[in-house]
């Protein structure tokens, strides 16, 4: 319990950071949001294929956890998104996640390491589709996080 408390405090000088942060109102489809301009902020697309997303990504100092490494939720929130890009179309409703499966296998460390995301279409019934996500060490090859993510595409209504 000790060691979860230490986790979760904030240091000295963490809380006047967050307390800084300016969180301006977006207006919907009107330029990035808080979240895509934190969370996003720097993937580089390299190439789009039918069924197949390659890109690349150097780990910021705004994503990493304490220890410097990428943090585990940035990581979830990669494969959630470019897993989600690939079947998603411009004017339908948005995808809906309905499980994701992720295995951290490495660490990605700050300034230090650029990534390569590849995300494939593993195939698609009904409304439900399937994509693999994969993380990788840019330099060395090494798998730093491979996911499954299963989505619901919601049909436009013909009403």
């Amino acid at each position: 319990m000790e060691r979860a408390n230490e986790v979760l405090n904030l240091r000295s000088g963490e809380s006047e950071m967050v307390s800084e942060i300016v969180v301006n109102p977006h207006e919907p489809q009107v330029g990035p949001s808080f979240y895509e301009d934190f969370a996003l902020r720097g993937i580089r697309v390299d190439r789009v294929q039918p069924g197949f997303i390659f890109c690349t990504f150097k780990v910021p100092p705004r994503l990493i956890d304490r220890t410097g490494n990428l943090a585990g939720g940035a990581i979830a929130n990669l494969i959630d998104i470019v897993g989600n890009a690939l079947i998603y179309r411009l004017g339908q409703p948005m995808n809906v996640s309905v499980d994701m499966s992720i295995s951290y296998l490495s660490n990605a460390k700050l300034d230090q390491d650029e990534l390569e995301i590849t995300s494939k279409l593993l195939g698609k019934i009904g409304s439900v589709s399937g994509t693999s996500v994969i993380i990788k060490n840019k330099v060395s090859g090494e798998i730093i996080a491979e996911g499954r993510h299963s989505l619901f595409s919601r049909l436009k209504s013909k009403i």
